[in-house]
């Protein structure tokens, strides 16, 4: 009877503790387990801060072999909701030992379907974006990998802001649309398909229906999830599987929730508004939707991202703290919902003065500013990572101070600047490490691959300055940004420097004349074959042409002598050793010692 009561004790607790959230999400797992494979799923979610849809695989034991923690088996990707240019991956092995890579994109995961995918092997376990290899693990942890694993598919809201960013009820419902998922086994030698054709297709599954032969919907949580799975929350709409993460309400493949606004940043004669979703067009560049007091609204513009507003309006008070009253704004719902009517109270940010200097990681001092997180309303600040100090002299460096602290596992930097030309430094030391190999990342500035393989004991010793030089980046949406990803170890990054490039061309006010260079869009676009590529110059200057894959490696590069005028480039889809690149999202620039324009194209095998 006591052992009775005592199971009785657990399971309701257990329940107390489920249904103690606020929030209901989903996760969908094969009933099979798989040793080794390729496993591929074509997917896309939403862009809201505080969630990540993921695929991976995860040992959840067997009758002989029973989980423990020092059995764990998962390999993992993860996309946040609050990247526009980053996925993540993971391997977690025995003991919850994580090894994780935030790895670059040069896209919108939140923008259309992707394919993610990943190979393992005894010997190495490797990650596809589009089919094409972004990433690799093969240590000495990839051998403890040797438990079958069941395929899943989930969507949650972590506890850990940190990681995915502040989670607000107010960006609810969020969903991620999964087309489909495929499974093929290795098989060396044999196979047919992946790398080497070390892999045989087994099954795909389009989503058409549930098919309960093959997958689970899951009931369950666990202590750093802020949802509970439910059955409710999996849904097939339309030939897609959509798992939805809602409050304990409105649960289902349902909006029910009017758009509303997260945050405002001011100028003197702008007015960006931060809504929860995507809007309606009409319904956003209305003018009439948005009231200030003693401030005429010119003109309302709904931005690329779909859910930011800018409004043009008459020169804004420094001095003042204004109340805008946002109404009749429509989201994208099949039965669009009405936003009743928000007052947020603003004023007008303090924009950067040049040059901008930030210690990462650390305190404002020696003219350096603060380091601080990223938030849509401020004007710089990090993701992701976290604060070290260290006491050790740093040497070939008059700023000692700032090198002796860092921002360690660091994943992006972002500045507000206005659109123009910059010249940037990224300071770093390694005060950990005393040889070569044990921490390597890449640095990427506005897309563009700075460093790859990056080690900073190949360049100076322990305890001693480094910079990364970034010349000549053009920022087109006033945000300049920075990205950090990890080859081994943690990345880390010390301190920012920018300064504005300024030129002769009218007396120096402006840092370019656009009417000067213009580089147009490819066309066709997307295309296969070829691709024609036109730009114009009013100056005489040595030009250069590039192309670089979604992790800012240059993978094809021409230069020409002095040009002006008109001119146009054709590229056949093949890289710099004249083999033809995988289907894909690519950059191209064209560049000189004055001008840089770089713009996205789609090749399509």
């Amino acid at each position: 009877m006591k052992k009775l009561l005592l199971i009785i004790v657990v399971l309701y607790s257990f329940e107390t503790l489920l249904y103690a959230k606020d929030y209901r999400g989903a996760e969908y797992r094969t009933k099979e387990a798989y040793l080794y494979g390729r496993f591929e799923a074509n997917y896309k979610l939403q862009n809201k801060d505080g969630y990540l849809s993921s695929f991976f695989t995860y040992f959840t034991g067997t009758d002989s072999i029973p989980w423990t923690a020092q059995k764990w088996n998962e390999i993992d990707i993860e996309i946040l909701g609050r990247y526009n240019n980053n996925v993540q991956f993971n391997t977690i092995t025995p003991g919850q030992v994580n090894h994780v890579r935030s790895n670059f994109v040069n896209f919108d995961p939140t923008d259309d379907y992707h394919t993610y995918g990943f190979e393992w092997t005894p010997e190495y376990v490797a990650w596809f974006i589009d089919d094409q290899e972004v990433y690799r693990q093969t240590g000495s942890h990839v051998s403890t990998l040797i438990y079958p694993q069941k395929i899943m598919m989930n969507i949650w809201n972590p506890t850990y802001k940190d990681w995915v960013g502040t989670f607000k009820p107010e960006i609810l419902p969020a969903f991620a649309h999964y087309d489909w998922v495929k499974y093929y086994s290795y098989t060396p030698g044999i196979g047919s398909g992946g790398t080497d054709n070390n892999f045989t297709f087994q099954w795909v599954d389009n989503f058409d229906s549930f098919d309960n032969t093959r997958w689970d919907k899951a009931t369950h949580t666990w202590e750093g999830n802020g949802c509970e799975f439910i059955t409710e929350n999996a849904v097939f709409d339309d030939g897609k599987l959509v798992l939805c993460l809602t409050d304990k309400t409105n649960i289902g493949y349902v909006d029910k929730n009017p758009p509303t606004i997260l945050s405002v940043r001011a100028l003197k004669n702008s007015i960006d508004l931060f809504f929860t979703e995507q809007l309606n067009k009409q319904s956003a560049e209305n003018k009439s939707s948005y009231t200030i007091t003693g401030v005429t609204v010119e003109n309302a513009e709904l931005l690329n991202d779909g859910q930011t507003v800018r409004l043009t309006v008459s020169e804004l008070d420094t001095s003042k703290t204004y109340n805008i009253i946002a109404l009749n704004v429509k989201d994208l719902a099949p039965v669009p919902n009405t936003m009743a009517g928000k007052l947020i109270s603003f004023s007008v940010a303090n924009e950067l003065q040049f040059p901008i200097k930030i210690n990462v990681g650390a305190e404002d001092q020696l003219g350096f500013l603060a380091d601080q997180e990223w938030m849509l309303n401020n004007e710089y600040g990090y993701t992701e990572g976290n604060e070290s100090a260290f006491t050790a002299s740093i040497s070939l460096t008059e700023l000692d101070q700032i090198y002796r602290s860092d921002r360690n596992g660091i994943v992006s930097y972002k500045v507000r600047v206005p659109n123009g030309f910059y010249n940037a430094k990224l300071l770093f030391a390694e005060k950990r490490f005393d040889t070569i190999g044990k921490r390597i990342f890449d640095v990427h500035a506005e897309g563009i691959l700075l460093e790859n393989n990056f080690d900073i004991l190949s360049h100076v010793p322990k305890n001693a300055a480094y910079e990364i030089k970034a010349d000549n980046i053009e920022v087109s949406d006033g945000v300049l940004e920075f990205n950090f990803s990890a080859e081994l170890d943690y990345t880390i990054l010390s301190g920012i420097q920018i300064e504005k490039i300024t030129t002769d061309i009218e007396s120096k006010k402006k840092v370019l004349n656009y009417n000067l260079f213009q580089l147009d869009q490819n066309y066709p676009n997307p295309f296969n074959g070829e691709t024609i590529i036109n730009f114009a110059s009013e100056v005489q200057d040595i030009f250069s042409f590039r192309i670089f894959d979604v992790l800012g490696k240059e993978i094809y590069s021409q230069n020409f002598k002095s040009l002006n005028g008109n001119n146009k480039l054709r590229w056949d889809g093949r890289n710099k050793n004249g083999v033809q690149v995988n289907s894909g999202v690519y950059l191209y620039q064209v560049s000189s010692n004055k001008f840089s324009s770089i713009k996205k194209m789609l090749y399509l095998k």
